[in-house]
């Protein structure tokens, strides 16, 4: 896709930033370093081409010091530019030229002679064209996926005819011998037979380990040193915000950052998040690390990150008060069953309230920027040792302010825009902390070993049967379901924040009565005609020619909106005209707690069940099948891309270091702004 405008959206974090003493302005600004300083990991996991567009965009900034007019001459008009301008903003927003959202792979709006007439402004410019002259606009590959005639993975560097088998076949091979995936990438040997699996970190000495394949010829090699000299500068900055740390347990989870980016080591990256969910109400918060795997086609490899933020104690308080309140929410959920304090057997017998916080971003090193984030992502850390929230407050400001897709009526467009923020709000906090806080898995440590009585095993609530399968020693959630892993659970944490926002005792808690400005069900009607606008949106995110879905939150919106129009008997329509190009959702707000809440129930409670006993192939023929886009679903996706609106683009501050005294500075919101912050992150 070319490229021809955005929305540009600075994540103001000024007056946060201005309540720091001068210690944590120090510790806040060696954090942002860091987590800048992981850029290039990002790009190199992106695509073979980004780091080289990276350096051509920034080398091209240096060549008119940010005077971009200067660039105009015989070849380039100023259509031209500010055409190549807003490609270069989005590529540094979504750190690379795939979307960030969506996984699609975007091209600059311009004539190649347009670009040939840039690169010769130096001998710099012109020797970096020529390696991304053709990647920079070559269509296909249309999107991120496995490696193939229309889509790449650079978890999977220099190994397009690797396939989604052999990368199973790998990947359990690895899992069998304990090598966690989560910071590595797979490469497949010149001989065809091996592989290697590339491990972050700092040391890059063989570690002359090779594990056997299972079913095929051939073994896979660990190889040490993928992206070494980017995490050596993210340790460096890491060491230096030691200094200034606030407590015992910050300069214990940097020690563990640092020990496990230097030798490659997951169990050291997981000791950090047993310390890191141990420090609570920081006034500095951060999420370093190899975190999400949305975009591994194989579910399982993951994207550094890097987020740094400052604490709002206000708005804080208000989410402290649903974390008090969460016990008695946790039961009114689909599988709660008389025993363990009524929570049923498939939650965890103490919910341990979580730190849950609303932070302003400083530094947001990631190829998509989140409202909110749930983390870690190991369940037995979740399990034994918790888990925090963050509301990213400055990227949650954003919604009420971009242009939205037009599928409400017109006659409640305005009332569904002045409504849209608190509902989302709130379905963002409930998606974060009873979606991704809540459940129990069913798992057997070791041989013999379970966390659930095996001589008299739960009731499956559905089947009225007990339960027949659960996770293996040494099997994970994201091990067994693979593809589908992220997907479900987005999907599941979706599903529980919809179904609880028609709670009135819950909806009390964030203000809203029949008595209050937006009343409590102008908060829930909102929310269902959000399902069915999300879930048209997601369409977008769906690639034609490989036949899957670009996102994980997109396929879940979709089968979510797909429930409600199968079991949900009338409760959400869609309407569509195709001679005017045009969708229409369509809430029966009467149906909404008599159909709408009990059909996603019954989904929600279906997808629990599957995480929660490990039954992979019950998901994938269930999930699959209610994701699946038909005929009539392709025809809403020709007018859900007729009325996409700009993709979102964020411009980020910075902070500057002078002698002892740590300054910041924040850039115009234009796309300008976008790439001077980028060339004085200097990273």
């Amino acid at each position: 896709m070319a490229l021809e405008e955005v929305q540009v959206f600075r994540l103001d974090v000024e007056a946060q930033f201005g309540c720091l003493s001068a210690t944590e302005k120090r510790y806040a600004h060696h954090m942002a370093r860091a987590a800048w300083s992981g850029a290039r990991i990002i790009l190199r996991q992106v695509s073979p081409e980004s780091i080289d567009i990276f350096d051509f965009i920034l080398e091209l900034y240096r060549s008119c010091s940010g005077n971009w007019s200067t660039l105009i001459e015989p070849g380039v008009t100023a259509g031209d530019l500010h055409k190549f301008l807003t490609y270069a903003a989005t590529f540094l927003s979504n750190i690379g030229n795939y979307l960030g959202s969506g996984d699609q792979k975007f091209v600059p709006a311009v004539d190649v002679s347009v670009l040939q007439v840039l690169a010769a402004r130096s001998t710099r410019l012109s020797e970096l064209y020529k390696t991304l002259s053709s990647a920079i606009v070559a269509i296909p590959p249309y999107s991120l996926g496995y490696p193939g005639k229309t889509t790449q993975s650079s978890y999977y560097p220099e190994s397009s005819n690797i396939t989604k088998e052999e990368i199973s076949i790998v990947s359990k091979a690895l899992e069998k011998s304990s090598i966690f995936p989560e910071n590595t990438r797979i490469r497949k040997a010149q001989n065809g037979i091996d592989f290697e699996a590339l491990i972050a970190s700092i040391e890059s000495e063989d570690l002359q380990q090779a594990f056997p394949l299972l079913g095929m010829k051939g073994s896979v090699r660990l190889v040490r040193g993928d992206h070494s000299s980017e995490l050596r500068n993210v340790c460096r900055e890491l060491t230096e915000a030691a200094k200034y740390a606030a407590n015992s347990l910050q300069k214990d989870f940097l020690r563990a950052y640092i020990e496990s980016f230097q030798t490659g080591s997951l169990d050291k990256y997981r000791e950090s998040q047993r310390i890191w969910v141990r420090d609570k109400a920081p006034k500095v918060e951060n999420i370093f690390g190899f975190v999400e795997p949305y975009r591994d086609p194989h579910g399982t490899r993951s994207e550094f990150e890097g987020l740094v933020a400052i604490a709002n104690k206000e708005e804080t308080e208000l989410l402290s008060k649903l974390v008090e309140n969460s016990a008695k929410f946790i039961r009114r959920l689909p599988w709660a069953t008389p025993g363990n304090d009524g929570r049923g057997p498939f939650e965890k017998s103490l919910f341990e309230p979580p730190d849950f916080s609303s932070i302003h971003s400083l530094a947001y090193c990631s190829s998509i920027i989140f409202p909110g984030i749930n983390v870690p992502n190991y369940n037995d850390i979740r399990q034994e040792d918790g888990f925090k929230s963050v509301i990213i407050a400055n990227r949650m400001a954003v919604e009420s302010k971009a242009i939205q897709y037009p599928f409400i009526e017109p006659s409640l467009a305005d009332t569904f825009r002045k409504h849209k923020f608190s509902a989302y709000y709130m379905w963002v906090v409930l998606h974060e902390l009873f979606g991704h806080g809540t459940g129990k898995m069913m798992v057997e440590t070791e041989e013999g070993n379970h966390n659930f009585d095996i001589r008299n095993p739960p009731i499956d609530p559905i089947t009225g049967n007990p339960i027949e399968c659960w996770y293996r020693p040494g099997q994970t959630w994201t091990g067994q379901f693979g593809d589908l892993a992220t997907t479900v659970d987005e999907c599941r944490a979706e599903l529980v924040g919809a179904y609880l926002m028609d709670d009135p005792e819950l909806l009390k808690l964030f203000g809203f009565t029949e008595a209050s400005e937006i009343r409590a069900d102008d908060v829930t009607y909102n929310l269902y005609q959000q399902l069915g606008v999300d879930g048209l949106r997601g369409l977008s995110n769906f690639n034609l020619d490989s036949g899957k879905w670009g996102q994980a939150h997109s396929r879940a919106h979709f089968a979510m909106l797909k429930c409600l129009l199968i079991d949900g008997d009338g409760v959400i329509t869609v309407v569509h005209d195709k001679e005017t190009q045009s969708l229409t959702v369509r809430v029966d707000r009467s149906k909404i707690l008599t159909h709408g809440k009990p059909a996603l129930g019954r989904m929600l409670l279906k997808l629990h069940m599957y995480r929660c006993t490990a039954d992979a192939e019950g998901c994938r023929s269930y999930y699959e099948a209610l994701s699946e886009v038909e005929d009539q679903h392709l025809e809403w996706r020709q007018t859900v891309l007729a009325n996409k609106p700009p993709p979102l683009v964020f411009v980020h501050a910075n902070t500057f270091l002078n002698g002892d005294t740590v300054t910041l500075k924040e850039y115009d919101p234009t796309i300008e702004g976008v790439i001077e912050s980028w060339a004085e992150r200097m990273v």
